[in-house]
């Protein structure tokens, strides 16, 4: 157990992990990738450029778990699902394991492919979620978190509450969004999509790059579930919310910076014991400015940022879950991973934005997460001994 702020807290573990994208269908193989700086952006029909994943390799992979006949979404968030529960022992079955699903649109390409209504398949978010759990055998009722582009960290964060709570001993917590023409003309009403692969904190920066993927992270506070050893432990998060327009973030940062100041009060660190900085970094011109203030007002300035946009793509309700699993594998392997695209600063409040692969010793990294309607989060994770 742990003392914070004059409360008796319960552990939380990451007890395992996978990614689903175009870098791979498991954490290690995305990871290996990202060493190697290797991104899954590229030129779509139609002359947008997207970080999608390629037919021939997800199509064996859905035929071979028996999903032929699931969704496209359906079938990346049950992939990414089997593959963490393959390396844990945490029970998927008990009712007190939690399942969280986050995801900003679930089964929408239904839509724009005339079969809404007409498929076993749902657009309904609580129903999709129903349909998953079903398939990857969950006891407990599902639980949608749902809140623009912080959903994937901001369901971690409800994960470690109700396990705080005694509600659960246990949370298998996922995430998934699937890249469609509905979520790529909406960025692009907002003329907010690049038309080169995407450039976060740049000067020369263009905006968003859309992306697809799943990714889950399986929580506990029983540490024999644990590998021998070391471990991965949450540390505290926090959330708040702008309220500065619907689409656009705050233009001083500062509630971002409560969100981020409050996690590190909370988990009794300071910014020198942050081995770096996890961003949203959507290389649109209003976020990446917005963060920059945000890292200013919270005395990060002189810490490591990088951002996996570049990498990625931005893959709304998956981005939080997805840069934090990399996250985790970076931390674990003391390196702080490069920002795809970048080449020089265009913020005001300048950061340490990382560019090139840098060993570094690391025991605790902060993730953030910035969407629509001005809400934000941030969270610590750290590498422990057991």
């Amino acid at each position: 157990m742990e003392k914070t702020v004059g409360v008796v807290m319960t552990k939380v573990y990451v007890a395992a992990e996978n990614i689903v994208s175009p870098l791979g269908l498991t954490a290690q193989a995305n990871f290996d990738r990202l060493l190697a700086g290797e991104s899954g952006i590229r030129r779509q029909p139609g002359g947008f450029f997207a970080s999608a994943l390629p037919e021939e390799l997800l199509r064996p992979a859905a035929a071979s778990a028996g999903l032929a006949d699931n969704t496209r979404f359906e079938q990346l968030i049950v992939l990414s699902i089997q593959d963490a529960l393959s390396r844990t022992k945490v029970p998927i079955g008990d009712p007190r394991t939690a399942f969280i699903l986050s995801t900003t649109k679930g089964n929408i390409a239904l839509l724009e492919q005339g079969k809404a209504g007409q498929t076993g398949a749902s657009m309904l978010l609580h129903a999709t979620a129903a349909q998953v759990a079903k398939t990857v055998g969950a006891a407990a009722q599902p639980i949608v978190v749902s809140n623009a582009c912080i959903s994937g960290l901001l369901a971690i964060l409800i994960a470690q509450r109700l396990i705080r709570a005694g509600q659960y001993a246990h949370a298998v917590v996922c995430g998934a969004d699937e890249l469609t023409r509905f979520v790529l003309s909406g960025f692009q009403s907002f003329q907010a999509v690049s038309d080169e692969p995407c450039r976060p904190f740049d000067a020369a920066r263009k905006g968003v790059t859309l992306g697809e993927g799943a990714a889950t992270v399986v929580l506990t506070k029983d540490t024999t579930l644990l590998p021998a050893g070391e471990a991965i432990l949450l540390g505290e998060g926090a959330s708040s919310n702008d309220a500065n327009h619907i689409s656009g973030p705050s233009r001083t940062g500062a509630e971002l910076s409560s969100a981020l100041v409050s996690a590190m009060h909370r988990s009794r660190l300071g910014p020198a014991d942050i081995g770096f900085v996890s961003a949203h970094g959507t290389a649109t011109l209003y976020n990446d400015e917005m963060e920059a203030k945000a890292f200013h007002l919270s005395g990060l300035q002189d810490v490591p940022v990088n951002s996996l946009k570049g990498n990625y793509g931005h893959t709304l309700g998956a981005a939080g879950l997805i840069e934090t699993v990399a996250g985790i594998y970076a931390m674990k392997h003391s390196v702080v991973l490069p920002t795809a695209g970048f080449e020089s600063s265009g913020i005001s409040h300048p950061l340490m934005v990382s560019s090139q692969l840098e060993q570094r010793t690391i025991r605790h990294f902060l993730k953030t997460t910035s969407g629509f309607g001005g809400c934000n989060a941030a969270m610590v994770f750290s590498h422990v001994t057991l």
